[in-house]
C-alpha cells in the first residue's frame, strides 16, 4: 500500500504541530529519509537557523559506507549528528520524524544520536 503525498504532508504537520508545542525552546532534530541517503538537522525554529546538519552524501560519510540507506548508515549519521550538535551547544533537543514511522533507520538514527550525547 503506497502512501499518498497529501496523507504524508497532513502527517507531517500534525506531528510538527505537537513538537512546536512541547518544544519549550528546544532545537529541533529534523530527519528526512530517501530510498538511497538519510540527512538529519538540527535546527533552531526561534532564530530560523540550521545548527548542525548531517548525510549519507558527505564525501568522508559515503567512503566509509557500502550504501547509504541501510540502519547502520542511519547510526553513523545519528552519531555524527550528535558530535556536530554538541560542538554547536546543543545538549537538548526534540525529535522531529516527520511522516515517518519511529522504525527502522529512523530509529537507529535517533539511538545513536542518544548515544552520541543528544538528550530527547
Amino acid at each position: 500500500m503506497a502512501i499518498s503525498a497529501k496523507g504524508a504532508d497532513r502527517r507531517k504537520a500534525r506531528i510538527r504541530k505537537a513538537l512546536k508545542a512541547r518544544a519549550f525552546g528546544r532545537a529541533r532534530l529534523s530527519v528526512f529519509r530517501s530510498d538511497k541517503n538519510i540527512y538529519a538537522q538540527i535546527i533552531d525554529d526561534a532564530n530560523g537557523r540550521t545548527l548542525a546538519a548531517a548525510s549519507t552524501l558527505e564525501k568522508d560519510v559515503r567512503a566509509s559506507l557500502k550504501n547509504g540507506a541501510t540502519s547502520e548508515a542511519a547510526a553513523a549519521i545519528g552519531k555524527l549528528i550528535a558530535e556536530r550538535g554538541v560542538k554547536a551547544g546543543v545538549a537538548e533537543v526534540i525529535f522531529d520524524r516527520g511522516s515517518y514511522l519511529y522504525h527502522g533507520r529512523v530509529k537507529a538514527l535517533a539511538d545513536a544520536a542518544r548515544e552520541g550525547g543528544l538528550q530527547f
